[in-house]
């Protein structure tokens, strides 16, 4: 009796070892994937791998995105940006008993128009059935921003213009006048367009004031283009488009207009067919 009793009290030290074992091991795993991931930044393919089918990435000031089709559009959104460069270092791995479910924290810094961010982020991952980890959830945010820490004057002659990013037609330019549209922070842009230059229906997930400076440009409500329901705005005209409404645009001469808002300043197109950045 004496030696069945000590048996089973070996094997149930083993036993509690090895589940130990294990579970340090995962958390070396997902430091090592963590770590693995961070360089595949500049390759979309390489950096969507590390996701689940079913993930969620969740970008302050948008939409949630859920799966792989909508996280890599919201990427290729945010990887476009001029100048963009980011770099993130985990600083924490853990896993639960059972080790198949875990997380990573860490700090990252971005850089946008030569304008550097800094922030943290939180992600989940989850085994799969394979025995693979992936990605399940994907969060970060700043440390800062939200409000101009500096005063902003800016002469005509200074302005620097640029061709429009990615999501918008070729055809017009872009000048940044204050903050950065890529940021969840105040932000003015200016835009230069020829006449009929259209935008298809989309809508921002934040505010929209736009302001004409010279020109007449038309605005149209709504998910499918009718050009007889728009309305024109002119010099001097003024329009506020609430966040995620669904709108269309048109210039009907040479245009200047100003948008301000609080960003990131992201173009979402109800047919993802309408999408420049897909063509």
């Amino acid at each position: 009796m004496r030696c069945w009793i000590a048996l089973v009290l070996i094997a149930g030290c083993c036993v509690g070892c090895s589940s130990s074992a294990n579970v340090e091991q995962e958390r070396e795993t997902l430091r090592r994937l963590d770590s693995e991931w961070a360089a595949t930044v500049s390759d979309m393919d390489k950096f969507m791998s590390y996701y689940a089918p079913d993930a969620s990435f969740y970008v302050p000031g948008m939409p949630v995105a859920t799966g792989a089709g909508p996280i890599r559009d919201t990427l290729t959104k945010i990887l476009s940006a001029p100048g963009f460069s980011l770099q993130f270092t985990s600083t924490m791995a853990d896993v639960s008993a059972s080790a198949d479910i875990g997380y990573t924290t860490g700090t990252y810094e971005a850089k946008v128009n030569g304008a550097p961010e800094k922030g943290k982020y939180v992600t989940i991952w989850k085994k799969q059935s394979g025995g693979d980890w992936k990605v399940k959830e994907d969060i970060f945010n700043a440390d800062a921003g939200g409000s101009p820490t500096a005063h902003v004057m800016v002469e005509p002659a200074s302005i620097k213009w640029g061709g429009p990013p990615p999501s918008l037609p070729p055809g017009s330019k872009i000048a940044v006048i204050a903050g950065d549209p890529s940021k969840a922070e105040p932000f003015v842009l200016r835009a230069q367009v020829p006449a009929g230059y259209k935008i298809a229906p989309h809508w921002h997930p934040g505010d929209e004031n736009l302001t004409v400076l010279s020109g007449t440009i038309a605005l149209g409500m709504g998910e499918t283009w009718d050009e007889s329901k728009m309305k024109p705005v002119g010099t001097g005209g003024y329009a506020a488009l609430p966040a995620q409404m669904r709108h269309y645009f048109i210039s009907k001469t040479p245009a200047t207009f100003q948008v301000h808002g609080t960003g990131p300043f992201v173009v979402n197109y109800v047919n993802p067919a309408d999408d420049p950045s897909k063509k």
